[in-house]
């Protein structure tokens, strides 16, 4: 197992093959500029931003998968706005949960009677921080 999240396992065998493409991790600050008269505006340092992550999915039903079943599993955690962990090689991603932000897919082949064969999901996941 190449690593999970929730309950959505990233896989290579001989039977199914879910994995991901494009991986990139995002973290940024937070700063504010203050307007100065006649001075360039001074910037101060707010605090961190949450951390992003954006992947590409590859559904494909030659791979053992269902396109649109895995496409309704995303798109339900993005509404739902399920908090859970990401889990990569044995270990976990950020020191926080993430939830699905954003889902857009592009469908590549759909057979007779609306059949999908293939797809690319773009999933967005950003950082959680649980309230203390």
């Amino acid at each position: 197992m190449i690593g999970y999240f929730g309950n959505v396992k990233f896989v290579s065998n001989d039977k199914r093959v879910l994995t991901f493409t494009d991986f990139k991790y995002s973290s940024t600050v937070r700063n504010e500029k203050h307007a100065v008269i006649g001075r360039k505006p001074i910037k101060e340092y707010i605090g961190p931003e949450l951390d992003v992550v954006t992947f590409t999915i590859h559904l494909s039903a030659g791979n053992g998968i269902s396109p649109r079943t895995e496409l309704e599993v995303w798109n339900r955690m993005k509404h739902r706005q399920e908090a859970r962990f990401l889990m990569l090689g044995g270990n976990l991603l950020g020191s926080d949960k993430w939830t699905v932000e954003s889902v857009s897919s592009s469908w590549d082949v759909i057979w007779k009677n609306g059949e999908l064969y293939s797809c690319k999901v773009d999933i967005t996941l950003e950082e959680y921080i649980e309230v203390i």
